[in-house]
């Protein structure tokens, strides 16, 4: 689904990410890892197509996407950014609505299927009874849903998720994260309806979540990436220590894989790892 060999990009002359290559198989969830500023956003921008690619390539279903047009990335590409730029006026059905626009006529006019498209993007992410209510209306967590919905309404097979659950209580992290991982693994009876799984790709600072819900794990460090596979590979205890640069523990509890910061040491006057 998601080829990516070689790749180099940055921003204003300064390179962010170097020779970062990685393949993710359809139905995969990919999580992103790695410290502030270690290039996960740069990441998504660059496969995106938002941001243009230095040096190697991007594939998506073995297209190149720097030889695709706009409205043919929006057809294989959805993104779920960190930002949430969206007019103020616009209803929770209008927002959703615009996932639509890579596939409308020259009149700009939404079809029967394109109608049954958002309405069910609606219905997955129980959006359903908030249709109507204008966005500044919504809580923190209901907006996120609607930037899902708005993304699931394109119906590209590739989902491109930044930090989504920053700024989101627990309840919200876990339904939010939940609902991802259904569109990566459909469940049998969507599957004989004829849904297709999801290739999804999401950054994200909270380790904890990872390991529940993460099929591949990539790590990156200064825009490198230091380590890519299983959660039980990466989730490494001297492994991520040496990346944020901090005594970390790995738990394993009832089933559960927990990372934690290490207890310093009462002489400690600097807890930093070295």
């Amino acid at each position: 689904m998601l080829e990516v060999n070689g790749l180099t990009t940055g921003y204003n002359g300064k390179t962010v990410l170097h020779e970062v290559t990685l393949r993710v198989p359809e139905g995969t969830l990919l999580a992103l890892i790695g410290p502030n500023g270690s290039g996960k956003t740069t990441f998504i921008r660059a496969v995106s197509g938002v941001l243009p690619v230095n040096a190697g390539s991007v594939r998506v279903r073995g297209e190149d996407i720097g030889r695709m047009n706009p409205q043919q990335r929006a057809r294989s590409i959805a993104v779920v950014p960190q930002a949430r730029t969206i007019p103020p006026a616009f209803t929770t059905e209008e927002v959703v609505a615009l996932g639509r626009t890579p596939y409308l006529n020259w009149l700009g006019r939404l079809s029967e299927n394109d109608q049954h498209v958002i309405d069910e993007a609606l219905k997955k992410t129980d959006l359903l009874d908030l249709r109507s209510r204008n966005i500044q209306e919504l809580s923190g967590g209901e907006l996120q849903r609607v930037l899902l919905a708005r993304a699931l309404a394109q119906g590209s097979p590739l989902l491109l998720m930044d930090e989504p659950t920053t700024h989101l209580d627990l309840q919200y992290q876990v339904n939010l994260m939940e609902r991802v991982t259904r569109l990566a693994h459909p469940a049998p009876e969507e599957i004989a309806q004829g849904v297709q799984p999801r290739t999804v790709v999401i950054s994200i600072h909270d380790l904890n979540l990872v390991p529940r819900y993460a099929d591949v794990v990539g790590l990156l460090v200064g825009g490198r990436l230091a380590a890519l596979g299983t959660p039980a590979e990466v989730l490494d205890k001297d492994l991520l220590s040496r990346a944020y640069r901090l005594p970390l523990e790995i738990l394993h509890e009832q089933g559960l894989t927990l990372v934690v910061p290490a207890v310093f040491p009462p002489e400690s006057k600097n807890p930093r790892y070295k």
